[in-house]
């Protein structure tokens, strides 16, 4: 049975990020001219900080320093978080955007942007907002409806407390 590099990667880093009570999201070895790098996506429920970022980073660097998993070439780690625009492929990506904007693509096509207000194990219960000064509607997705999603930034979104006021 064959194993690609980065499961092997997976596999060796995996149970360290895990002890943190973070999630290993990405892994991804790429060639940047003669130079090789080492990304590393993780993430949590509450997010990551960069010092977290930065303790993992190092924790990380000796473990793959103890294997051979990278071989003998020089490569360079860089360690980070899904960003603000992530797709959700997993069923806690979709817990975590629970509140947030999200842009789906749908199996059957065309696209929907709502936002998440709750998930279960069968799909989300989404509010589409209203067009045109109408109100905001309920619509339910089930996960087998959906090909794609990714979280939209929003920039002027108000605090629900600040509409609550």
């Amino acid at each position: 049975m064959s194993t690609t590099q980065s499961e092997r990667l997976r596999e060796l880093l995996e149970p360290l990020v895990s002890s943190k009570e973070l999630d290993l999201e990405e892994i991804e070895v790429a060639s940047v001219g003669r130079k090789r790098v080492l990304r590393v996506v993780i993430d949590s429920d509450d997010g990551v900080d960069l010092d977290q970022i930065a303790e993992i980073s190092r924790e990380l660097s000796e473990k793959l320093d103890e294997s051979d998993a990278m071989g003998d070439g020089e490569y360079t780690l860089e360690v980070g978080s899904p960003g603000a625009e992530r797709p959700l492929t997993e069923h806690r990506h979709y817990l975590r955007a629970v509140g947030r904007l999200v842009k789906f693509q749908l199996t059957e096509g065309g696209e929907l942007i709502a936002r998440i207000l709750e998930v279960d194990d069968e799909g989300v219960d989404l509010e589409v907002p209203g067009v045109k000064g109408r109100k905001p509607t309920a619509r339910r997705l089930a996960f087998d409806e959906i090909a794609k999603a990714r979280v939209e930034v929003e920039f002027n979104r108000k605090d629900k407390k600040e509409e609550e006021a």
